[in-house]
């Protein structure tokens, strides 16, 4: 019994798969409730038709919230986006969750005809669980960053939340299924997919892959209906087992991407339920292959990252580069104290003092904009500039960019202000 309390409530975990989670919970609510905000006035302001949920919230909390004026919800609207936009990058993470949630509580208050969907009642459940925590800021955060905590990604966190959202994704699978089997339109009596492939209600089907074969073929229809329920009641125990946990990951997220190719379904079934799926990867063997990976690494030819050691804001950025490098794939020299004609042969203390350069194991040499840009196909954190560095004109702009920051990076940093940096090799 100890050790079950223990498992369930004390025990401790790296929080690295839920960092990873906050990012497709911030997805998941900025597609459920941006799209929501360009019809404003049709939604939320005092010209939208409004109907209400009185089984979720008190006749009180409905009657203060309906009477909001239009400046207000415009300030709701704001304090949404750039909550949002804060808890999408891991900017005070817990801090910025909780107002985002508030704002989804609010709008849900004020009109729930647009967004009171099932998706939305479990995808508030989600965020507020989110809210009890600040380690989801761990990594894959401007926190992580922030802190320079090089570390973060493997230090023990309660694992209770964590087990929590196991338990809730678990729990919707075993309801669904229930809904299925008990409400009216029982699956084991009843065809619905046979229903849905002939005569599909407006925006629910998708002309998918078989949907005119499957019209024709009610048994086939009947048997994948069955197959679904079965699935469905299956999830929660395979999951749980740590035998089936695996095959049982794979087997939800094939589930979810079929559900994905044929029915139009929010987006909780695209970004949401698949990644809270892989909450049941153990983080302690998460952390075992990123400390594989980086004791090769550490073994093998590394990239070297050629920086100004007597430069505030370069010393600040290498601390951000050694707390993104999950994988410990970069060496870092400091080009005041070290041989560069044994680093590169082209590489000169004049040159290094200019800019930032790499150098690849292959000999391979990058400088400034386009050194960083190499840098987002090595350090998991800055994958997602790789779109935006690979637009059109994005080497012209990022190489002006960049070259403005290195020629002016001593204002940057406050011991460069206070006179502590050398300007001079």
């Amino acid at each position: 019994m100890k050790n079950i309390w223990y498992r369930l409530f004390l025990e401790e975990r790296a929080s690295i798969g839920l960092s990873f989670f906050r990012i497709f919970v911030a997805l998941t609510t900025g597609l459920h409730v941006l799209p929501s905000f360009m019809p404003l006035a049709d939604n939320y302001l005092s010209t939208a038709f409004k109907t209400v949920n009185p089984v979720f919230f008190t006749t009180g909390v409905l009657d203060i919230v309906g009477q909001s004026p239009d400046w207000l919800v415009k300030v709701f609207v704001w304090a949404f986006v750039i909550s949002w936009l804060f808890f999408l990058v891991g900017l005070f993470s817990q801090v910025s969750c909780i107002a985002m949630t508030a704002c989804c509580y609010y709008f849900y208050a004020l009109n729930d005809f647009h967004i009171g969907t099932l998706s939305w009642d479990i995808l508030l459940v989600t965020l507020f669980l989110m809210c009890l925590t600040p380690y989801h800021g761990d990594y894959f955060s401007l926190d992580a960053l922030r802190r320079g905590d090089a570390d973060a990604y493997r230090r023990p966190r309660p694992f209770f939340i964590q087990r929590l959202l196991q338990m809730q994704i678990a729990s919707t699978f075993f309801y669904t299924a229930l809904y299925k089997t008990t409400a009216q339109g029982n699956w084991f009596k009843d065809n619905p997919l046979h229903y849905l492939v002939n005569y599909p209600p407006s925006g629910v089907t998708k002309n998918f892959l078989l949907k005119e074969w499957m019209a024709v073929h009610p048994d086939f229809c009947y048997a994948v209906g069955i197959l679904i329920i079965i699935t469905e009641f299956a999830m929660p125990f395979l999951l749980f087992i740590p035998r089936t946990r695996r095959s049982a990951i794979v087997l939800g997220c094939m589930f979810h991407v079929l559900l994905i190719l044929t029915l139009d379904v929010p987006a909780i079934f695209f970004f949401l339920f698949p990644a809270q799926l892989f909450l049941f990867i153990n983080p302690v063997k998460t952390i075992e292959w990123v400390e594989a990976k980086r004791k090769v690494n550490g073994i093998s030819p590394r990239i070297k990252v050629v920086y100004d050691g007597d430069c505030g804001f370069c010393m600040a950025s290498v601390d951000a580069l050694r707390v993104m490098d999950l994988f410990g794939k970069l060496d870092y020299v400091n080009f005041r104290t070290a041989d560069l004609a044994a680093v590169h042969p082209s590489l000169t203390a004049e040159k290094a003092f200019s800019q930032m350069y790499i150098v690849e194991p292959n000999g391979a040499l990058y400088g400034g904009f386009f050194a960083f840009r190499r840098l987002c196909w090595v350090l998991p954190m800055m994958f997602p500039l790789l779109v935006l560095f690979y637009l059109p004109g994005a080497g012209f702009v990022g190489a002006w960019a960049y070259r403005w920051v290195a020629d002016n990076r001593f204002l940057f940093h406050v011991k460069c202000l206070t006179g502590q940096c050398h300007r001079k090799s």
